[in-house]
Protein backbone atom coordinates (compact mmCIF):
# COMPACT_ATOMS: atom_id res chain seq x y z
CA UNK A 1 0.00 0.00 0.00
CA UNK A 2 1.21 3.44 -1.07
CA UNK A 3 0.05 6.82 -1.43
CA UNK A 4 1.09 8.13 -5.44
CA UNK A 5 -0.68 11.76 -5.46
CA UNK A 6 -1.26 13.95 -2.46
CA UNK A 7 -3.69 16.79 -3.05
CA UNK A 8 -4.41 19.77 -0.23
CA UNK A 9 -6.67 22.57 -0.32
CA UNK A 10 -6.35 25.41 2.23
CA UNK A 11 -5.04 22.60 4.68
CA UNK A 12 -2.85 24.18 7.67
CA UNK A 13 -0.26 26.03 5.34
CA UNK A 14 -1.35 24.79 1.73
CA UNK A 15 -3.78 26.56 -0.34
CA UNK A 16 -3.68 24.65 -3.21
CA UNK A 17 -1.03 21.59 -3.92
CA UNK A 18 -0.58 18.77 -6.28
CA UNK A 19 2.06 16.34 -5.13
CA UNK A 20 3.22 12.96 -7.21
CA UNK A 21 4.69 10.34 -4.76
CA UNK A 22 6.79 7.45 -4.89
CA UNK A 23 6.65 3.99 -3.67
CA UNK A 24 9.80 3.48 -0.86
CA UNK A 25 11.22 6.40 0.97
CA UNK A 26 10.26 10.02 0.13
CA UNK A 27 11.86 12.96 2.53
CA UNK A 28 10.71 15.93 3.22
CA UNK A 29 13.39 18.07 3.51
CA UNK A 30 13.43 21.88 5.06
CA UNK A 31 13.50 24.52 8.29
CA UNK A 32 11.33 24.54 10.98
CA UNK A 33 8.29 26.03 10.34
CA UNK A 34 7.60 25.37 6.31
CA UNK A 35 5.04 22.93 6.07
CA UNK A 36 6.88 19.91 5.27
CA UNK A 37 4.95 18.03 8.43
CA UNK A 38 2.08 19.38 7.43
CA UNK A 39 2.50 17.01 4.18
CA UNK A 40 2.86 13.63 6.17
CA UNK A 41 -0.25 15.12 8.79
CA UNK A 42 -2.65 15.36 6.08
CA UNK A 43 -1.89 11.63 5.04
CA UNK A 44 -2.16 10.23 8.58
CA UNK A 45 -5.50 12.26 8.42
CA UNK A 46 -7.17 9.81 5.96
CA UNK A 47 -5.98 7.31 7.85
CA UNK A 48 -7.58 7.52 11.26
CA UNK A 49 -9.66 11.20 10.48
CA UNK A 50 -7.75 12.91 13.84
CA UNK A 51 -4.41 14.58 13.55
CA UNK A 52 -1.41 13.48 15.62
CA UNK A 53 -0.27 16.99 16.79
CA UNK A 54 -3.83 18.49 17.48
CA UNK A 55 -6.68 16.96 19.24
CA UNK A 56 -9.27 18.85 17.26
CA UNK A 57 -9.83 19.75 13.37
CA UNK A 58 -9.81 23.60 13.77
CA UNK A 59 -6.34 24.27 13.28
CA UNK A 60 -5.90 22.06 10.57
CA UNK A 61 -7.80 24.57 8.22
CA UNK A 62 -6.10 27.54 6.46
CA UNK A 63 -6.51 30.84 8.36
CA UNK A 64 -9.70 32.40 7.36
CA UNK A 65 -10.88 29.93 5.76
CA UNK A 66 -13.64 27.04 6.64
CA UNK A 67 -13.11 23.78 4.83
CA UNK A 68 -10.41 22.04 3.72
CA UNK A 69 -10.29 18.64 1.48
CA UNK A 70 -7.74 15.99 1.60
CA UNK A 71 -7.32 13.61 -1.01
CA UNK A 72 -4.64 10.64 -2.08
CA UNK A 73 -4.64 8.43 -4.77
CA UNK A 74 -3.90 4.89 -2.82
CA UNK A 75 -2.70 2.05 -4.67
CA UNK A 76 -3.21 -1.19 -3.06
CA UNK A 77 -2.26 -4.42 -5.07
CA UNK A 78 -1.62 -2.59 -7.99
CA UNK A 79 -5.40 -0.85 -8.19
CA UNK A 80 -5.93 2.85 -7.10
CA UNK A 81 -8.81 4.48 -5.39
CA UNK A 82 -9.04 8.11 -4.40
CA UNK A 83 -9.47 8.53 -1.17
CA UNK A 84 -11.05 12.25 0.42
CA UNK A 85 -12.12 13.23 3.34
CA UNK A 86 -13.90 17.39 3.77
CA UNK A 87 -13.21 18.80 7.21
CA UNK A 88 -15.63 21.51 8.26
CA UNK A 89 -14.28 22.36 11.49
CA UNK A 90 -17.79 22.47 13.96
CA UNK A 91 -19.69 20.52 11.16
CA UNK A 92 -20.11 17.04 10.27
CA UNK A 93 -17.45 16.00 7.63
CA UNK A 94 -17.75 14.21 4.53
CA UNK A 95 -15.61 11.40 2.92
CA UNK A 96 -15.43 10.30 -0.56
CA UNK A 97 -13.90 6.98 -2.16
CA UNK A 98 -13.60 7.84 -6.12
CA UNK A 99 -15.78 10.64 -5.55
CA UNK A 100 -18.55 8.68 -4.45
CA UNK A 101 -19.83 10.05 -0.74
CA UNK A 102 -19.73 7.64 1.83
CA UNK A 103 -22.20 7.56 4.36
CA UNK A 104 -20.45 8.03 7.44
CA UNK A 105 -17.29 9.37 7.70
CA UNK A 106 -15.56 6.97 9.58
CA UNK A 107 -16.35 4.38 6.95
CA UNK A 108 -13.01 6.15 5.86
CA UNK A 109 -10.77 4.82 8.74
CA UNK A 110 -8.51 2.12 7.52
CA UNK A 111 -8.33 2.15 4.12
CA UNK A 112 -5.35 3.63 4.14
CA UNK A 113 -2.76 2.91 7.16
CA UNK A 114 -0.51 4.87 8.89
CA UNK A 115 2.45 4.32 11.60
CA UNK A 116 3.53 8.03 12.66
CA UNK A 117 6.17 7.79 14.79
CA UNK A 118 7.42 11.75 16.29
CA UNK A 119 9.35 13.63 19.42
CA UNK A 120 5.92 14.03 20.69
CA UNK A 121 5.46 10.35 21.53
CA UNK A 122 7.65 10.92 24.46
CA UNK A 123 3.96 10.99 25.96
CA UNK A 124 3.39 7.53 25.30
CA UNK A 125 5.90 6.70 27.74
CA UNK A 126 5.98 9.93 30.41
CA UNK A 127 2.86 10.93 30.29
CA UNK A 128 -0.90 10.86 31.17
CA UNK A 129 -3.03 7.51 31.16
CA UNK A 130 -5.07 9.47 28.00
CA UNK A 131 -2.13 9.55 25.89
CA UNK A 132 -1.62 4.97 25.98
CA UNK A 133 -5.78 5.11 25.83
CA UNK A 134 -5.93 6.82 22.62
CA UNK A 135 -2.53 4.71 21.41
CA UNK A 136 -4.30 1.28 21.78
CA UNK A 137 -7.31 2.96 20.44
CA UNK A 138 -6.00 4.11 17.33
CA UNK A 139 -4.02 0.82 16.68
CA UNK A 140 -7.65 -1.36 16.93
CA UNK A 141 -9.09 1.18 14.34
CA UNK A 142 -6.34 0.20 11.62
CA UNK A 143 -6.68 -3.48 12.86
CA UNK A 144 -10.62 -3.62 12.95
CA UNK A 145 -12.16 -0.37 11.55
CA UNK A 146 -15.91 -1.22 13.21
CA UNK A 147 -14.32 -0.57 16.48
CA UNK A 148 -14.54 3.06 15.43
CA UNK A 149 -18.06 2.86 15.61
CA UNK A 150 -17.85 1.08 18.83
CA UNK A 151 -15.92 4.30 20.63
CA UNK A 152 -18.13 6.53 19.32
CA UNK A 153 -21.01 4.86 21.02
CA UNK A 154 -19.13 3.99 24.30
CA UNK A 155 -18.18 7.93 24.23
CA UNK A 156 -21.70 8.97 24.05
CA UNK A 157 -23.06 6.49 26.40
CA UNK A 158 -20.25 8.00 28.85
CA UNK A 159 -21.14 11.46 27.74
CA UNK A 160 -25.04 10.62 29.14
CA UNK A 161 -24.14 9.19 32.07
CA UNK A 162 -22.09 11.93 33.21
CA UNK A 163 -24.55 14.16 32.87
CA UNK A 164 -27.12 12.06 34.62
CA UNK A 165 -24.57 11.75 37.47
CA UNK A 166 -23.57 15.29 37.82
CA UNK A 167 -27.29 16.09 37.97
CA UNK A 168 -27.84 13.86 40.89
CA UNK A 169 -24.67 15.26 42.75
CA UNK A 170 -26.07 18.77 42.42
CA UNK A 171 -29.61 17.34 43.94
CA UNK A 172 -27.79 15.67 46.61
CA UNK A 173 -25.73 12.61 45.54
CA UNK A 174 -27.00 9.09 46.69
CA UNK A 175 -29.52 11.07 48.81
CA UNK A 176 -31.21 12.18 44.89
CA UNK A 177 -32.62 8.49 43.96
CA UNK A 178 -34.99 8.19 47.43
CA UNK A 179 -36.20 11.87 46.45
CA UNK A 180 -36.69 10.70 42.63
CA UNK A 181 -36.33 7.17 41.50
CA UNK A 182 -36.16 8.03 37.88
CA UNK A 183 -32.74 8.78 38.44
CA UNK A 184 -31.69 5.47 39.47
CA UNK A 185 -34.02 3.97 36.84
CA UNK A 186 -31.81 5.79 34.09
CA UNK A 187 -28.91 5.48 35.29
CA UNK A 188 -28.99 1.45 35.07
CA UNK A 189 -30.14 1.83 31.67
CA UNK A 190 -27.22 3.28 30.90
CA UNK A 191 -24.85 1.16 33.26
CA UNK A 192 -26.27 -1.36 30.69
CA UNK A 193 -25.29 0.43 27.55
CA UNK A 194 -21.85 1.35 29.09
CA UNK A 195 -21.21 -2.23 29.77
CA UNK A 196 -22.13 -3.34 26.36
CA UNK A 197 -19.54 -1.70 24.67
CA UNK A 198 -17.41 -1.18 27.26
CA UNK A 199 -16.81 -4.35 27.36
CA UNK A 200 -15.65 -4.65 23.70
CA UNK A 201 -13.44 -2.00 24.05
CA UNK A 202 -12.18 -3.91 26.92
CA UNK A 203 -11.73 -7.10 25.15
CA UNK A 204 -10.24 -5.55 22.07
CA UNK A 205 -7.93 -3.62 24.01
CA UNK A 206 -6.26 -7.18 26.39
CA UNK A 207 -5.96 -8.61 22.76
CA UNK A 208 -4.36 -6.30 21.63
CA UNK A 209 -1.54 -5.72 24.41
CA UNK A 210 -1.22 -9.85 24.12
CA UNK A 211 -0.70 -9.59 20.49
CA UNK A 212 1.32 -6.67 20.85
CA UNK A 213 4.01 -7.77 23.21
CA UNK A 214 6.79 -10.05 21.74
CA UNK A 215 6.90 -7.58 18.57
CA UNK A 216 7.49 -5.21 21.37
CA UNK A 217 10.21 -6.76 22.68
CA UNK A 218 11.66 -7.65 19.40
CA UNK A 219 11.69 -3.63 18.45
CA UNK A 220 13.53 -2.48 21.53
CA UNK A 221 16.09 -5.08 20.90
CA UNK A 222 17.02 -3.85 17.94
CA UNK A 223 16.71 0.14 19.02
CA UNK A 224 18.15 0.10 22.40
CA UNK A 225 21.80 -0.39 22.94
CA UNK A 226 22.92 -3.98 24.69
CA UNK A 227 19.12 -5.03 25.36
CA UNK A 228 17.61 -8.26 25.37
CA UNK A 229 14.24 -9.29 23.91
CA UNK A 230 12.88 -10.29 27.40
CA UNK A 231 13.37 -6.38 28.49
CA UNK A 232 10.57 -4.83 27.73
CA UNK A 233 6.77 -5.48 28.41
CA UNK A 234 3.55 -3.91 28.72
CA UNK A 235 0.28 -4.85 30.50
CA UNK A 236 -3.08 -3.57 30.54
CA UNK A 237 -4.49 -1.98 33.84
CA UNK A 238 -7.91 -2.44 33.80
CA UNK A 239 -10.12 -0.05 36.40
CA UNK A 240 -11.80 -3.63 38.09
CA UNK A 241 -10.00 -6.48 39.05
CA UNK A 242 -10.24 -9.33 36.20
CA UNK A 243 -9.19 -13.18 37.47
CA UNK A 244 -8.76 -14.24 33.66
CA UNK A 245 -6.14 -12.45 31.54
CA UNK A 246 -8.17 -13.00 28.30
CA UNK A 247 -11.36 -12.79 29.60
CA UNK A 248 -14.82 -13.05 26.80
CA UNK A 249 -16.70 -10.10 25.55
CA UNK A 250 -19.63 -11.64 28.18
CA UNK A 251 -17.58 -12.16 31.19
CA UNK A 252 -15.88 -8.31 30.95
CA UNK A 253 -19.66 -7.43 30.23
CA UNK A 254 -20.80 -9.04 33.54
CA UNK A 255 -18.19 -7.85 35.57
CA UNK A 256 -18.29 -4.18 34.43
CA UNK A 257 -22.18 -4.27 35.39
CA UNK A 258 -21.15 -5.46 39.11
CA UNK A 259 -18.33 -3.07 39.40
CA UNK A 260 -20.91 -0.42 38.58
CA UNK A 261 -23.19 -1.21 41.05
CA UNK A 262 -20.73 -1.97 43.87
CA UNK A 263 -19.14 1.88 42.74
CA UNK A 264 -22.92 3.28 42.63
CA UNK A 265 -22.66 5.57 45.65
CA UNK A 266 -18.93 6.72 45.20
CA UNK A 267 -20.18 7.83 41.57
CA UNK A 268 -23.43 9.79 42.60
CA UNK A 269 -21.17 11.22 45.23
CA UNK A 270 -18.88 12.53 42.94
CA UNK A 271 -20.34 13.34 39.68
CA UNK A 272 -18.54 11.27 37.16
CA UNK A 273 -18.19 7.53 35.75
CA UNK A 274 -15.36 5.70 37.95
CA UNK A 275 -15.49 2.45 36.22
CA UNK A 276 -15.16 1.72 32.13
CA UNK A 277 -12.31 1.68 29.54
CA UNK A 278 -11.85 5.23 30.01
CA UNK A 279 -10.46 5.10 32.97
CA UNK A 280 -8.32 2.38 32.08
CA UNK A 281 -4.29 2.57 31.45
CA UNK A 282 -1.25 0.65 30.68
CA UNK A 283 1.93 0.08 32.33
CA UNK A 284 5.33 -0.15 30.34
CA UNK A 285 8.18 -1.53 31.99
CA UNK A 286 11.32 -2.73 31.58
CA UNK A 287 14.29 -4.61 33.29
CA UNK A 288 14.47 -8.40 33.87
CA UNK A 289 11.92 -10.51 34.29
CA UNK A 290 13.23 -10.70 38.44
CA UNK A 291 12.74 -6.96 38.31
CA UNK A 292 10.71 -4.84 35.86
CA UNK A 293 10.57 -1.28 36.78
CA UNK A 294 7.87 1.23 35.25
CA UNK A 295 9.32 3.51 32.26
CA UNK A 296 7.32 6.26 33.70
CA UNK A 297 9.52 7.71 36.64
CA UNK A 298 12.71 5.49 36.42
CA UNK A 299 13.55 5.34 32.95
CA UNK A 300 16.37 7.33 31.52
CA UNK A 301 15.56 9.64 28.39
CA UNK A 302 17.51 7.61 26.19
CA UNK A 303 15.34 4.85 27.47
CA UNK A 304 12.40 6.28 27.21
CA UNK A 305 12.82 7.55 23.41
CA UNK A 306 13.68 3.81 22.43
CA UNK A 307 10.43 2.60 23.91
CA UNK A 308 8.47 4.87 22.86
CA UNK A 309 10.26 4.19 18.82
CA UNK A 310 9.97 0.54 19.85
CA UNK A 311 5.97 1.02 20.81
CA UNK A 312 5.73 2.64 17.23
CA UNK A 313 8.12 -0.15 15.42
CA UNK A 314 5.94 -2.75 17.01
CA UNK A 315 2.72 -1.91 15.60
CA UNK A 316 3.94 -1.03 12.26
CA UNK A 317 5.26 -4.94 12.59
CA UNK A 318 1.77 -6.22 14.17
CA UNK A 319 -0.29 -4.61 10.74
CA UNK A 320 2.31 -5.92 8.84
CA UNK A 321 1.62 -9.25 10.11
CA UNK A 322 -1.82 -9.38 9.53
CA UNK A 323 -2.05 -7.05 6.58
CA UNK A 324 -0.56 -4.84 3.69
CA UNK A 325 2.48 -2.59 4.95
CA UNK A 326 0.99 0.29 6.29
CA UNK A 327 2.49 3.36 5.38
CA UNK A 328 5.63 4.39 8.26
CA UNK A 329 5.88 7.95 8.61
CA UNK A 330 8.77 9.30 10.92
CA UNK A 331 8.27 12.80 11.89
CA UNK A 332 11.91 14.73 12.52
CA UNK A 333 12.72 11.46 14.39
CA UNK A 334 16.21 11.00 12.74
CA UNK A 335 17.90 14.04 14.16
CA UNK A 336 17.47 13.01 17.95
CA UNK A 337 19.10 9.55 16.75
CA UNK A 338 22.51 9.11 16.99
CA UNK A 339 24.76 8.04 13.54
CA UNK A 340 24.54 4.34 14.66
CA UNK A 341 20.90 4.85 15.65
CA UNK A 342 20.21 6.06 12.24
CA UNK A 343 21.47 3.53 10.40
CA UNK A 344 20.05 0.60 12.71
CA UNK A 345 16.50 2.27 12.56
CA UNK A 346 17.42 2.56 8.66
CA UNK A 347 18.05 -1.00 8.13
CA UNK A 348 14.41 -2.08 10.00
CA UNK A 349 12.48 0.21 7.61
CA UNK A 350 14.20 0.05 4.24
CA UNK A 351 11.79 -2.53 2.71
CA UNK A 352 8.53 -0.88 3.64
CA UNK A 353 6.29 -0.49 0.68
CA UNK A 354 6.24 3.19 1.47
CA UNK A 355 8.13 5.75 4.09
CA UNK A 356 7.62 9.30 4.70
CA UNK A 357 10.52 11.31 6.25
CA UNK A 358 10.68 14.68 7.34
CA UNK A 359 13.88 16.52 8.39
CA UNK A 360 15.14 19.91 8.71
CA UNK A 361 18.75 19.24 7.10
CA UNK A 362 19.07 16.54 4.29
CA UNK A 363 21.95 14.82 6.32
CA UNK A 364 19.80 13.83 8.53
CA UNK A 365 18.56 11.37 6.79
CA UNK A 366 20.61 8.32 6.28
CA UNK A 367 22.05 7.60 2.93
CA UNK A 368 21.03 3.87 3.39
CA UNK A 369 17.25 4.98 2.76
CA UNK A 370 17.52 5.87 -0.45
CA UNK A 371 14.61 7.11 -2.45
CA UNK A 372 13.33 10.50 -3.27
CA UNK A 373 14.36 13.85 -1.87
CA UNK A 374 11.70 16.83 -1.73
CA UNK A 375 12.94 20.51 -0.78
CA UNK A 376 10.07 22.08 1.03
CA UNK A 377 10.03 26.11 1.40
CA UNK A 378 7.06 28.89 2.33
CA UNK A 379 4.75 26.62 1.64
CA UNK A 380 6.34 25.38 -2.00
CA UNK A 381 7.24 21.77 -2.47
CA UNK A 382 9.98 20.72 -4.76
CA UNK A 383 11.18 17.34 -6.08
CA UNK A 384 14.93 17.19 -5.84
CA UNK A 385 17.35 14.14 -6.10
CA UNK A 386 17.47 10.70 -4.44
CA UNK A 387 18.54 10.81 -0.54
CA UNK A 388 22.32 10.57 0.04
CA UNK A 389 22.87 12.44 -3.18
Amino acid sequence: MHVSHLTLHNFRSYADLELPLEPGVNAFVGRNGQGKTNLVEAIDYLSRLSSHRVSSDLPLVRAETDQAIVRAAVVRDGRTAVLEVEINPGRANRARINRSPLPRTRDLIGLVRTVVFAPDDLALVKGDPSERRRFLDDLLMLRAPRMAGVRADYERVLKQRNTLLKTARSRGGSRAVHSDPTILDTLVVWDEHLARTGAEILAARIHLVEDLRPYLGAAYQTVARGAGRDDADLTYKPSLELGVVLPEVTALEGALRAELEERRRDELERGVSLVGPHRDDVLFTLGSTEQRLPVKGYASHGESWSFALALKLASYDLLRHEGDDPILILDDVFAELDSERRSQLAGLVADAEQVLVTAAVGADVPPELGGVRHLVAAGEVERGGAVGE
